[in-house]
């Protein structure tokens, strides 16, 4: 009966938009009601579509598509602006194509593109790159029927002769590790599933440890060992984690002599490692875990390298000796300071490295092991991004590092720590008419409703921007300390190109002012994320950079989280909003310690288990607080095959806007039947959702061409 009667809601959706005396008006699918009562703490909701929650259910699956046939009803007539937008998006995509060289065990690794092909080739050369180029993974072949293909990582022997790789054709990040001949290119008979991706070879050649994820959960638990060539149901338990707040991995320091398994939750962490030449060795623990204790090492000699919170708010850098690990024997290299977070570093033979962010911007300092003479690098730009590339030998004293900014093209650059010379490795290609010159970009500081001044980077054509009169496309996420750092975009373009200026809230919740702007925009500070992106909306069309009637927003995931907090907060200030698989149902999804990620939130978020959390939660949920009020035009996507946000709290969230708004603003979602959290996995297919996007807010502010 049950079937019965949701497929029949299904159909009579679809019928809807097919049939009638006027195709032209597409009427919106209407979703049946089926209350459900959730009670904890005294308190009960009701949830009329937590039905929905049945990936299998064929029913379901015909709701989904009766919300496809809608939106691309309500889309057609942008359907020649769409593909018009998603040609000059691939057109300025320089298609042949290569990355830089990185040098690693005497082989140059390397990736290029051919032609129109959706997929890399990954490839090597021995010992110079003029020697001859060897493909060790064809992509484009591997992909072939295939609507999803994902390579997840791939790792080489120590001897060179055999290659790890993992693949997913699902678009769940459960991958597949599977091993090949680098010598006559026979794949081997191993097949190992539902792991991470990530592989990590031992120094005897034959031995890999892989991390693989709960089956319900998804949640990274167990490390196991394998021997090539044995059955992989035979394959040894190394390390199981009991605790499902934290979630494991493994990898192989810098140095190559260790391999470290890592249990991390997002406020403590935990290592362990042995001798790579000695695989079936007993895990020696680092240091054992604590609460609000994280640290994260590397080795370099005859130490380890920490980078830790320990007494160090903004984090430091120490180090121990190999054979004392525990914090007590931990020695200051670069101390905590109040106004600078460190993030990263790299060891070098001569030099270390370090990645460190100030005044929201990230800088590289370089200082030299002999006598610690140091410096930083100089960018040049008001606001832009740079980090520590690849880098994988000691014995250099050449830094590669990245470097972008709003104008600049992602670039590849080689900096001389001794000569401090730089060189240019690789700029990305713009093809086409760009020219640099013609858009500026600006850092501006919005004031939050409690005072804290907030950065926000934006830029604009020169010749479009007229004060007070430009439609704007402001952005942000302010989740799990992920800092929003500027980038250079060739598909952005499109819209500067029309007269948008583009801008990115780097509201707290990120970590772009050091430690303490992600703990104000976590837990029960959650609002502050919220607040301060509306803060710096109306901050910025105050100031004449926008419109006051054309104002859009886009998030993802955790900040798709945010597009539902503001539109329930203030959505007089948004003409449309994007929310790209947004994390809506949060009091739901934090009590159901099934769905992957739950668990390992609790510090992020909370545990609604505890009332004080639940009733603060519920005070922000966007599915919770949908209300009988006028709401900003909405494009809301996800993916079928999510595995970090089910598609249902997307679909229930429409559902329940669709049924209690008031206003007659487009509301739609596009659900993605083939893929997961990350979209397409073609370098060019991914633009079609874009492209759509793009679409929709320009179609809103007339702009049809």
């Amino acid at each position: 009966m049950k079937f019965k009667l949701f497929f029949s809601i299904a159909v009579t959706a679809l019928l809807a938009m097919s049939c009638g005396p006027k195709a032209t008006t597409p009427k919106p699918p209407v979703a049946k009601k089926i209350a459900k009562e959730l009670t904890i703490h005294g308190d009960t909701r009701i949830d009329n579509y937590y039905w929905m929650n049945q990936r299998e259910d064929t029913a379901v699956i015909n709701y989904l598509k009766a919300e496809n046939s809608y939106t691309d009803a309500m889309m057609k007539h942008t359907e020649e602006f769409q593909t018009k937008l998603f040609d000059e998006m691939i057109a300025r995509i320089k298609k042949t194509d290569e990355s830089v060289p990185a040098k690693s065990n005497g082989f140059y690794y390397y990736s290029r593109t051919e032609g129109d092909a959706e997929y890399s080739l990954y490839c090597r050369k021995e010992g110079s790159l003029d020697a001859e180029e060897q493909i060790i993974l064809n992509v484009p072949e591997m992909a072939k029927g295939y609507s999803f293909f994902s390579i997840g990582d791939y790792s080489v022997s120590e001897n060179n002769k055999i290659l790890a790789y993992s693949e997913d054709t699902l678009s769940r990040r459960r991958y597949t590790i599977k091993f090949k001949s680098l010598v006559d290119d026979k794949i081997y008979a191993d097949e190992i599933v539902n792991t991470t991706g990530g592989i990590t070879w031992a120094s005897d050649n034959k031995t890999v440890f892989y991390t693989v994820k709960h089956p319900e959960t998804l949640l990274p638990y167990k490390v196991l060992k394998h021997v090539l060539g044995t059955p992989v149901e035979k394959d040894e338990l190394v390390y199981e984690e009991k605790d499902n707040t934290f979630y494991t991995f493994c990898y192989k320091t810098k140095s190559r002599k260790y391999i470290i398994i890592g249990s991390t939750s997002t406020l403590s962490a935990e290592y362990r490692y042995i001798d790579a030449s000695k695989p079936n060795s007993e895990f020696s623990i680092f240091q054992p875990r604590e609460k609000d204790l994280e640290y994260s090492i590397d080795h370099f000699k005859g130490d380890f390298y920490i980078r830790t919170n320990y007494q160090a708010k903004n984090f430091s850098l120490m180090k121990t000796p190999v054979t004392k690990t525990t914090k007590e024997n931990w020695m200051e290299v670069i101390p905590n300071r109040d106004d600078v977070y460190l993030s990263n570093f790299e060891i070098f033979e001569n030099y270390l490295v370090v990645g460190e962010r100030k005044n929201g911007l990230n800088q590289l300092r370089i200082r030299r092991w002999a006598d610690n003479e140091e410096h930083y690098l100089d960018f040049g730009e008001e606001t832009y991004d740079a980090w520590i590339s690849t880098n994988p030998e000691f014995e250099t004293d050449v830094l590669r590092y990245g470097y972008t900014s709003l104008t600049t093209p992602s670039s590849t650059i080689d900096y001389n720590m001794a000569t401090k010379v730089k060189t240019v490795m690789k700029q990305q290609e713009v093809v086409g008419d760009f020219d640099k010159s013609n858009y500026e970009a600006k850092r501006i500081w919005a004031t939050a409703e409690d005072g804290t001044k907030v950065p926000v980077s934006l830029v604009y054509r020169k010749d479009k921007f007229k004060k007070g009169t430009n439609p704007l496309w402001l952005s942000a996420y302010g989740s799990y300390g992920s800092s929003s750092d500027v980038y250079f975009s060739s598909v952005r373009l499109s819209l500067l190109d029309r007269g948008f200026v583009v801008a990115t809230a780097h509201v707290r919740g990120g970590q772009e002012m050091g430690r303490y702007w992600y703990e104000d925009g976590k837990l029960l500070k959650k609002k502050n994320t919220f607040t301060d992106f509306n803060s710096c909306a109306e901050y910025m069309v105050a100031e004449g950079y926008a419109a006051k009637d054309k104002v859009f927003a886009w998030g993802g995931s955790a900040g798709g989280l945010l597009m539902g907090a503001i539109c329930n907060m203030r959505p007089d200030l948004y003409r449309g909003v994007i929310a790209a698989v947004p994390f809506v149902d949060v009091v739901t999804t934090m009590l159901d310690e099934s769905i992957p990620l739950t668990t390992g939130e609790f510090d992020e978020w909370g545990n609604p288990k505890n009332k004080e959390y639940y009733d603060y939660m519920l005070s922000y949920s966007p599915y919770d607080n949908v209300e009988a009020e006028d709401y900003p035009a909405m494009l809301v996507t996800t993916g079928l095959h999510d595995s970090q946000v089910q598609y249902w709290e997307p679909a229930k969230w429409v559902a329940k806007l669709r049924d209690m708004k008031t206003d007659h603003n487009p509301l739609l979602i596009k659900i993605n039947m083939d893929f997961g959290h990350g979209g397409a996995s073609g370098r060019f297919e991914r633009y079609h959702e874009v492209a759509l996007e793009y679409a929709f807010v320009l179609d809103l502010v007339g702009i049809t061409k």
